[in-house]
């Protein structure tokens, strides 16, 4: 067996649900009630849906090139100099992700925890520990994520479990859209926050089997996106899509709302609050990790290492751009919605040129 391929399909699989549960978990009951009132879940669910068809089609082009990664074979597909411009579009909004991310986290901390703490300080710590994880080999990045997941899935489900007990069933009614205006929006918004799992590009050339890519992706998509389905259907059916509206943090409200049985701990807000960090650590762990290794393929370095700290400057600076929160949502939107051209377009585009050119990789043997 090839040695450079150690990853295993539960390792690819945790690596997508521990990067799709991460920083928008907060916000995302109020991106899916602008958009279709008390048919969040709904909305929710056919966002989930597109972000299926995208991590289809990167693990379609994964498995008919298993040795390569998107940096590589683009250039096999439409030549040196458009794949180069692919490239540095996917390398330029994985970039913009981190810094979003991130500072999204800051805003977090200094409202609700450190509040005498200056937001670059938070921001700066957390792109660090980023930057300093990244360093480390495709393998150690795919145990870590292994480690990480089930702390962040069994607290999550226990807080929605535990949140059920305030629910009222007439809350999620009725469960259709109503209208149409800004639902399509919406739907992209939610996409937006799986695009995550175009990590699997530079993951499929290191795992033992790449078919198994397919049930990887299944079960990752399927857990990491059905929490984001009972966490946005619990919030609706406790506080109602009104009264949503005006929080800025639905999810954190949530934890606040919900207590464990016999009032040992009568709020689940600091707990959640600790794991959504860790939850925040994978997501940037995976967006920065993509960044800089499709650097390092796209100008033939050698080594990932060196680029770790050399990105960081330029994306604490992006972080530290929009000027209040409120402007900061307004971008992440915008630029969620416009990254869909680059993680589910582009490939489509790769995968249509390829099968027209009768083009694919050569097979792995212990496929």
């Amino acid at each position: 067996m090839d040695q450079s391929r150690q990853i295993t399909a539960m390792q690819a699989g945790a690596i997508m649900g521990s990067t799709i549960i991460g920083v928008g978990v907060l916000p995302l009951p109020l991106f899916a009630v602008r958009a279709g009132g008390s048919a969040a879940p709904l909305v929710t669910l056919i966002g989930l849906l597109v972000g299926s068809i995208g991590l289809s089609i990167i693990i379609w082009l994964g498995i008919r090139f298993p040795r390569k990664s998107i940096i590589e074979y683009s250039e096999d597909l439409i030549g040196r100099w458009l794949s180069w411009i692919g490239s540095l579009l996917i390398i330029g909004f994985f970039a913009v992700l981190t810094s979003l991310a991130s500072r999204e986290f800051g805003e977090v901390v200094v409202t609700s925890v450190l509040k005498s703490t200056p937001v670059e300080v938070t921001v700066i710590v957390m792109l660090l520990l980023a930057a300093i994880a990244t360093r480390n080999a495709i393998t150690t990045f795919a145990y870590m994520h292994y480690f990480y997941f089930p702390l962040l899935l069994v607290p999550g489900l226990l807080i929605v479990a535990l949140s059920l007990k305030n629910a009222e069933a007439i809350n999620l009614q009725p469960i259709w859209m109503q209208h149409s205006h800004g639902v399509m929006r919406g739907v992209l918004t939610i996409a937006a926050l799986f695009q995550g799992n175009f990590i699997m590009t530079m993951v499929i050339p290191s795992m033992i089997a790449p078919r198994k890519s397919i049930k990887a992706g299944f079960w990752g998509m399927t857990i990491g996106g059905g929490l984001y389905v009972v966490i946005v259907a619990a919030a609706v059916a406790v506080f109602g899509a009104e009264e949503i509206k005006n929080l800025l943090w639905p999810t954190l409200e949530l934890a606040k709302a919900t207590s464990l049985p016999a009032n040992v701990l009568e709020r689940l807000d600091a707990a959640f609050l600790a794991v959504w960090v860790t939850a925040v650590f994978t997501t940037l762990l995976t967006s920065y990790y993509l960044t800089i290794y499709a650097t390092r393929q796209l100008f033939r370095l050698a080594d990932h290492k060196m680029l770790s700290f050399f990105m960081l400057p330029f994306v604490f600076a992006m972080a530290m751009m929009p000027q209040n929160i409120v402007q900061m949502y307004s971008i992440v939107e915008q630029v969620g919605q416009i990254g869909l051209c680059i993680t589910i377009g582009y490939p489509a585009l790769l995968i249509m040129i390829s099968l027209m050119r009768k083009k694919r990789g050569k097979p792995v043997a212990d496929q």
